[in-house]
């Protein structure tokens, strides 16, 4: 199934311990480009939850965040050093004996002193184990809300396939009457010359001119195009780059059309053909 590279996930864990919450937001980038926000309790597995990423997207860029609230129970104690705040204490008096006229001291700027509250560290593990697993489901949320674009595009890109089509079977179609087009303005233009030409010579310059503006190759290549881009399209995987490459070879022979044009009809078939084309690749780029 074909996958675009737009995306949004948001995924919610409520534990005993507080509550996790992960939210993803990916783009169309040529290669996958991860860029996670993490709170510290979660900063050492960054490489593991990089790799749960990877493992489910192949292109685009991933936005991660998760945030981490936690209980009031699950929230530390506060602790005290108490050795360091009586060298404080001991300090502030000394300073009191010299300085007569000093304002009372706020016992909040002491517990703002470095290391006086001495940081208990929570045990990481059952939060890590939350974040990995919460993530593998934000990221299956995700594939889903990019299959669902993805099936949008695809259903686009078909129709324009179509189109195509259509428009190569008009230009066949006219063919025949380009090439007789082709031989009445030559025969007029020596008419109005007053010129009697060679009919054998007449005849082989017509048909190298019939020749310079033949399409039939690249009517059949764009029609060989086609079908190998609906073949593409229903395979399934990663296929953003193969489509890619597709849209190139259509441009190559929708260009040629333009340059062999004889008529302003079939100078119409090549401009609508560029048209779809760019249209086709501005899809394509969200393809992952």
């Amino acid at each position: 199934m074909i996958r675009s590279m737009t995306g949004f996930a948001r995924r919610e864990m409520r534990t005993d311990w507080g509550t996790l919450c992960w939210e993803l937001r990916t783009v169309n980038h040529r290669y996958l480009e991860v860029s996670l926000r993490l709170p510290e309790e979660v900063r050492p597995m960054e490489a593991d939850l990089r790799k749960i990423v990877a493992d489910r997207l192949k292109r685009g860029k991933v936005d991660g965040g998760l945030r981490i609230r936690l209980s009031d129970e699950a929230l530390p104690p506060i602790s005290v050093n108490r050795e360091l705040l009586n060298q404080l204490t001991g300090a502030i008096e000394r300073v009191k004996e010299q300085i007569s006229d000093t304002s009372p001291v706020d016992p909040l700027d002491v517990l703002r002193w470095p290391r006086v509250i001495e940081e208990i560290e929570r045990e990481p593990g059952p939060i890590q184990e939350a974040a990995a697993q919460l993530l593998g489901e934000a990221i299956e949320e995700l594939v889903e809300s990019r299959q669902r674009e993805g099936a949008r595009l695809a259903e686009l890109l078909r129709e324009r396939c179509q189109s195509v089509v259509d428009l190569v079977a008009d230009a066949r179609a006219r063919l025949p009457e380009i090439r007789e087009g082709l031989r009445q303005r030559t025969l007029e233009r020596i008419s109005q010359l007053g010129l009697q030409p060679d009919p054998e010579r007449l005849e082989q310059e017509l048909v190298l001119l019939a020749q310079k503006m033949d399409v039939d190759e690249e009517l059949d290549r764009l029609g060989s195009h086609v079908e190998e881009m609906r073949r593409v399209l229903d395979s399934g995987g990663a296929m953003g780059r193969r489509l890619d490459f597709l849209l190139q070879e259509f441009n190559r022979e929708a260009n040629t059309l333009a340059s062999k044009s004889m008529d302003t009809d079939s100078t119409r078939i090549a401009v609508e053909l560029k048209v779809l084309i760019e249209q086709m690749r501005e899809q394509v780029q969200n393809v992952e």
